[in-house]
């Protein structure tokens, strides 16, 4: 095929290759954000005790978890658990979105993922119920890639170059 426009080199060959990972990172900056200021917001849950509130969550999940020692661990302290979550799914998702520390984003939203697959979702049955398990399959490739495009990193990095 050639170096045309649907060749190896071609525009549009590259412009896939480009932005690829660009709606992976919408949805994902913009649902951490979201899901952070939900949690944050909502007095109910971040209570230690009562219907809706992160500890009773945490108690409800506590038997059936993969590694009950972490939900013990949460259930110390469940309205700091939960500003931890929220705090960090914010965080996550604001840096995933302007891909800011990209790399180190997207393992942060990897880990909330693994951590909440490996209690909250864990007896999910099937296991493909448990949409923690399928967050974490999607923050993969942008833990392996970045964010190399339409992102401060790569701004970052291209006036790295000019003054070099």
């Amino acid at each position: 095929m050639g170096d045309g426009p649907y060749g190896r080199g071609g525009l549009r060959a590259t412009a896939s290759r480009r932005y690829s990972l660009l709606p992976l990172r919408i949805f994902l900056g913009v649902t951490f954000i979201y899901a952070g200021l939900d949690k944050l917001t909502d007095s109910q849950f971040m209570s230690a005790s009562g219907t809706g509130s992160v500890g009773e969550m945490m108690r409800g999940v506590r038997d059936t978890s993969a590694i009950p020692a972490l939900v013990d661990l949460a259930l110390k302290n469940p309205e700091g658990f939960g500003y931890a979550i929220g705090f960090g799914e914010v965080a996550v998702g604001i840096g995933t979105l302007i891909g800011l520390l990209a790399r180190l984003a997207a393992l942060g939203g990897a880990l909330i993922s693994l951590s909440l697959w490996l209690t909250v979702s864990w007896s999910s049955d099937p296991y493909y119920y448990g949409n923690d398990l399928i967050y974490l399959m999607a923050w993969l490739p942008l833990v392996l890639a970045g964010a190399p495009f339409l992102s401060v990193d790569a701004a970052l990095a291209a006036r790295r170059r000019r003054t070099l």
